[in-house]
């Protein structure tokens, strides 16, 4: 098959010599003409390989940064994911085998739990889960321990989860808690549009609904990943702040990550919703299952001594 840039510049060749005709004379030489088409192909093909890498470059969170880059990239407003770039890279360094790198992460602790707590939602559900890499650090666990009440669920998630690593239950309610369905509750009162529907699967900042009081409409966005299970107030209802509005079901991973925790700290209460787990649920993967078989087994154990 012809390349489709070559096959254009042909066709684009051909209509100028017939459309076009010049005194042989005062045409450049075939060679000159050859040389310029060649540095366009070229040009254009570079094009095409540099941009993919630079997208990679500027996103991907795996690129390695000096200690220069971490400092600037907190600092830049203009670019808030670069600030979660420079949390991956310190998470990185704490679980590097190496014990220079891992002591070239210290200095940042500082920033890191100052992002737990000062940082947008994204910022510090990241902050949450890299405090959890170093679990011998007490600066990290007092900060996860008061980010047990952070607004956002997924930060409290993730701060929950992060202090099993230390051996401390303190999140407990939470984790099991990732098992069941969350009730999602309206932010401000106003008439509720709806725009998805049961059986949608959202993550979040998914926007499901809007809510609009004296003509000012607001986006209404999902706390937590999962999947729609019911709306509990229907479209066009007057909601009021805090009003649970919507039910999403859980989804595997928080599932996954809830069984794995609750393996080292549930308890009996517990084993009623492990259990619903390791009989199955559609639309479960095996593993979940097996996961929760395990944890209902090691719940037992605990409550037998």
């Amino acid at each position: 098959m012809p390349c489709p840039y070559t096959t254009t510049i042909g066709n684009l060749s051909r209509m100028t010599s017939v459309q076009n005709p010049v005194d042989a004379s005062s045409a450049p030489p075939k060679s000159a003409m050859a040389k310029k088409w060649l540095v366009a192909i070229l040009v254009l093909t570079f094009a095409f390989v540099l941009m993919p890498f630079l997208l990679w470059y500027m996103t991907t969170f795996s690129r390695p940064l000096t200690d220069a880059e971490i400092g600037s990239y907190f600092v830049d407003a203009a670019h808030p994911r670069r600030a979660q770039h420079a949390l991956s890279q310190i998470a990185d360094r704490i679980m590097s085998p190496n014990p220079a790198i891992r002591s070239s992460a210290k200095p940042w602790y500082p920033q890191v739990v100052k992002s737990s707590a000062q940082g947008s939602d994204e910022l510090r559900v990241t902050a949450a889960w890299v405090m959890g890499q170093d679990n011998q650090s007490p600066e990290f666990h007092a900060a996860l321990l008061e980010r047990l009440a952070d607004a956002n669920p997924m930060v409290r998630r993730n701060a929950a989860l992060s202090l099993v690593r230390f051996a401390d239950s303190s999140g407990h309610a939470i984790i099991a808690g990732m098992l069941a369905p969350y009730a999602m509750a309206a932010p401000r009162p106003g008439a509720l549009a709806v725009r998805l529907k049961p059986g949608d699967v959202i993550n979040p900042g998914t926007l499901v609904a809007h809510v609009t009081l004296s003509g000012e409409k607001i986006e209404v966005r999902s706390d937590v990943p999962g999947t729609i299970s019911q709306w509990l107030v229907p479209g066009g209802a007057q909601v009021q702040p805090g009003q649970p509005i919507l039910q999403i079901d859980p989804n595997p991973e928080m599932v996954w990550e809830s069984l794995r925790a609750l393996y080292l700290i549930g308890q009996k209460d517990d084993a009623p919703g492990v259990d619903r787990y390791a009989r199955g649920i559609e639309g479960m993967p095996p593993q979940i299952q097996q996961q929760a078989a395990l944890t209902a087994k090691a719940i037992s154990a605990r409550a037998a001594q």
